[in-house]
């Protein structure tokens, strides 16, 4: 290591596995910024569903071992690298990506993936804007779903960052909204956020009871967290012309293709990182214009520093139910 190199604290992951692979490390490089390339005073970083696929080896895209997890860092800029004119040292930011992984004191991202943080959130909420909120403009406008106002929206599972981030969004843009959440604390924050009415995915005729409330219509798009649970019914709630979005999906399931027949429905897969340049920049204006008018923010839910993000990975897989975006605060 070159003499002077500046050391930090930060999670190295050497093997996939469970969570037990999350290495805390205080003699970490801090990284330097190349071209086009920012260095990043961490102050929060979102946890997501797909960090704890790509740290088990299960996910189709895995990094070159050793690596940092993390995308969604909130913080201040610390150094630019050459050809940097959107960002100077001091600036308060969040990013979409990372180069070097956000679970560290510092982080490098490319400049187009880093954005500007208003000062009327805080870094918490910076750190819960990247994944939920990009990917859920993606579910809603960009994917083939192209939602359009007046239509229905069921969020399915609406309680967790990207939830709550489809209930905002779909509410802001002219949607009727409806979601569902098991526990009593998520259904709250579902109507608190967007939701013109929530549902109990743990009762037994939940379904029965969205049916009854849309009538014979259906629902015209639904953005689903669990498909490997909710596929097979989501077919059953939808209009004619009706599309489901797959946001997540922890396994198989077995289903009726004739349900997508006589409704001529569809289902759409959905997937952040198939973005353009020009999709990404597309959703950071929309998402700007909600920080700026005040419907796009984030409800922060369970946080954990760094030494316990072992436990972050564990709870945001089997968690009783969540109510927010899980941080890991540095």
């Amino acid at each position: 290591m070159a003499t002077g190199q500046k050391l930090m604290k930060a999670i190295r992951v050497f093997e996939f596995g469970g969570p037990e692979v999350l290495k805390l490390q205080a003699d970490v490089a801090r990284p330097i910024p190349k071209d086009h390339q920012v260095l990043i005073k961490v102050h929060a970083c979102g946890v997501n569903p797909v960090e704890t696929y790509i740290r088990s080896g299960t996910y189709n895209r895995l990094p070159t071992l050793p690596y940092t997890p993390g995308s969604d860092v909130s913080g201040v800029i610390e150094a630019v690298g050459d050809n940097v004119s959107a960002f100077k040292k001091g600036d308060r930011v969040f990013t979409t990506s990372t180069v070097s992984g956000g679970y560290a004191e510092y982080a490098v991202a490319a400049d187009h993936t880093v954005y500007s943080l208003p000062e009327k959130l805080d870094f918490k909420q910076g750190a819960a804007i990247g994944i939920p909120y990009f990917t859920a403009y993606r579910a809603l406008f960009l994917s083939s779903a192209r939602a359009k106002a007046g239509e229905t929206v069921l969020v399915h599972g609406a309680s967790g960052g990207v939830g709550l981030a489809a209930c905002q969004i779909a509410r802001a843009y002219g949607l009727k909204v409806l979601g569902t959440a098991g526990l009593e604390k998520g259904q709250n924050t579902v109507l608190q956020n967007g939701a013109h009415k929530v549902f109990n995915h743990k009762d037994v005729n939940y379904i029965d009871e969205i049916k009854k409330s849309v009538g014979d219509k259906g629902i015209d798009v639904i953005i689903e967290m669990l498909a490997n649970i909710n596929l097979s019914n989501d077919l059953k709630l939808l209009s004619h012309g009706g599309r489901v979005i797959v946001v997540g999906s922890r396994g198989p399931i077995e289903i009726n293709p004739r349900d997508t027949m006589t409704k001529e429905s569809s289902i759409i897969g959905v997937s952040l990182f198939s973005s353009s340049t020009e999709e990404f920049q597309q959703s950071a204006a929309a998402l700007q214009a909600g920080m700026e008018t005040g419907w796009l923010k984030p409800v922060i839910g369970s946080q954990y520093p760094l030494e316990k993000v072992a436990q972050a990975h564990e709870n945001i897989i089997h968690g009783s139910g969540t109510a927010g975006k899980m941080i890991l605060l540095l």
